[in-house]
C-alpha cells in the first residue's frame, strides 16, 4: 500500500552556486556524512560534486513532500540519509523526525519500504519517493526504514 508519493526537480548550478557561498555551513546543515563522503569521492570533477549533491537534495525534497510534511513540523535535512543498497539501488534512511512521522504513517503491523529513484542530466537532478507499507515478509526483498 503506497502511503506517500514526493518528486523534485532541482538546477544542479543552483547548489553548485549554494555550496561555493555557503560551503561547510551549507554541507554541515543539509547532509549526512555517508552523502558528504559519497559527494566527496567525486572530488576530481567539480560537476560531479554538484550534481551529487543536488541528486541527493531533490532526494530529501522528495522524501519530505512523501512524508507530507515539506522540511518543517520536526523533520529537518539531516534526518533523511540517502544511501545504496548492497546492489547499488539508493534509498532513504530515516532518523529523528522524519523517522517518527514515517512511523506515525505506517499502519501497524507493517513496515515502511522507502524507493526511491535519482537521476541527473546537466543541469538538472531529478529524485522521486515512494514510500510504501509492505508485511514484514515482503520488507526482506527491498529497502526499509531504520
Amino acid at each position: 500500500m503506497i502511503i506517500g508519493i514526493g518528486s523534485d526537480l532541482i538546477d544542479i548550478t543552483r547548489i553548485a552556486k549554494v555550496i561555493e557561498r555557503h560551503g561547510e555551513r551549507f554541507l554541515d546543515r543539509v547532509f549526512t556524512e555517508a552523502e558528504r563522503a559519497k559527494a566527496e569521492r567525486r572530488a576530481k570533477k567539480s560537476e560531479l560534486v554538484a550534481a551529487t549533491y543536488a541528486k541527493r537534495f531533490a532526494a530529501k525534497e522528495a522524501c519530505s513532500k512523501a512524508l507530507g510534511t515539506g522540511i518543517r513540523q520536526g523533520v529537518w535535512w539531516r534526518d533523511m540519509g540517502v544511501v545504496n543498497l548492497p546492489g547499488g539501488r539508493p534509498t532513504m534512511v530515516l532518523t529523528g523526525g522524519a523517522k517518527t512521522r514515517l512511523d506515525a504513517l505506517t499502519p501497524p503491523g507493517m513496515t515502511a519500504r522507502i524507493d526511491l529513484s535519482i537521476t541527473d542530466e546537466w543541469p538538472l537532478a531529478q529524485a522521486f519517493v515512494v514510500i510504501s507499507a509492505v508485511q514484514a515478509a515482503a520488507e526482506q526483498a527491498g529497502a526499509t526504514s531504520s
